[in-house]
């Protein structure tokens, strides 16, 4: 099962969409928005599942082509919780090898993770609107999962089966901004605009082997203006899978349905692969060359990020976004 938001008032409006992102269909009779539907998910899904499966049968009526993806919001236009990881430590690694900094032993023990702004989600079509283009702006290509209601101290162990939903993300990171901030000891706020979400999100067992109760395995590609910039896989060098995230994160508070874990930036330690964001290849230049080179995204870039089974589907559709002077 897929499910989308069609955009209409502040949160969307609920679709099921086919396996081939085609057709679409809206469920305002079972329930209205993603998050009224995860609020209550043991009693809705069943329902959402028979109504997929009716559109994929080509049985549902008022369903119709999903042609133009710009008509959709994010799945979740809004949330409680974005909380965003960094589990791919060989992305940390090159950013403090990069500055002559030593990876802490406590990175390798624990995960890292910070609750960022889920007030304003973009669209997979979204353009990405900022008012200058010298605040280095990036994408981050990363695995997002959704959750129902988590207990606090939920174990590792039990803290998979709250994955509901799982779909990808374009973190925006202002890089010549993060520093100062970092720098004053109190997180992120500035330097981390809105970020942008696939056209859907996919149940985890619609995800076939790409999916291992635990992680998405296959190649994340990105590529600015057409050109390919990466594709590392997201199954590969993931240090804390999201069972691990997930009881990290709800250690001290419990975590409202609805919450968005992130895996922070796809990264892999084969070169060859690429990078999934502009600031690591930078940082790898920096390593080998001695300065970066590589320019960070400015007005009239694009973006697009796509997740690929090693079959070469994709499940989640695609992001692409065009960066654009802010009015």
């Amino acid at each position: 099962m897929k499910l989308a938001s069609l955009k209409a008032a502040r949160d969307g409006a609920l679709l099921v969409v086919s396996d081939d992102l085609r057709r679409a269909a809206l469920v305002k009779d079972i329930v209205p928005t993603l998050q009224a539907a995860i609020d209550d998910w043991a009693a809705v899904e069943t329902k959402l599942r028979q109504m997929a499966d009716a559109l994929e049968a080509n049985h549902l009526n008022g369903s119709f082509d999903l042609e133009d993806y710009s008509v959709l919001a994010a799945p979740l236009p809004r949330c409680f919780n974005w909380s965003d990881g960094s589990v791919y430590l060989n992305h940390m690694e090159l950013v403090r090898r990069a500055r002559g900094a030593e990876m802490p032993a406590s990175f390798l023990e624990e995960p890292l993770i910070y609750q960022g702004g889920s007030d304003d989600f973009m669209g997979c079509r979204d353009p990405i609107d900022l008012p200058d283009d010298d605040w280095g702006i990036d994408f981050e290509a990363e695995v997002a999962v959704i959750l129902d209601d988590v207990p606090m101290g939920v174990a590792e162990e039990d803290a998979g089966k709250h994955i509901k939903l799982v779909t990808i993300v374009n973190d925006v990171s202002l890089r010549n901004i993060i520093p100062g901030e970092l720098a004053k000891g109190f997180g992120f706020y500035q330097g981390k605009p809105a970020s942008a979400f696939a056209p859907v999100v996919v149940v985890p067992d619609a995800l076939g082997t790409a999916w291992d109760g635990a992680k998405l395995i296959g190649p994340m590609v990105c590529e600015i203006n057409g050109s390919e910039y990466g594709r590392p896989d997201a199954g590969v060098d993931m240090n804390f899978e999201f069972p691990r995230l997930i009881s990290h994160a709800a250690r001290t508070r419990r975590l409202s349905a609805g919450t968005i874990i992130g895996s922070g930036t796809v990264s892999n330690r084969d070169r060859e692969r690429g990078s999934s964001c502009i600031a690591e290849a930078r940082m790898i230049e920096i390593i080998e060359e001695g300065a970066p080179r590589t320019p960070f995204l400015k007005f009239d870039d694009k973006v697009r990020i796509a997740f690929h089974t090693r079959e070469g589907a994709m499940p989640f559709g695609d992001i692409e976004q065009c960066v654009i002077r802010a009015q």
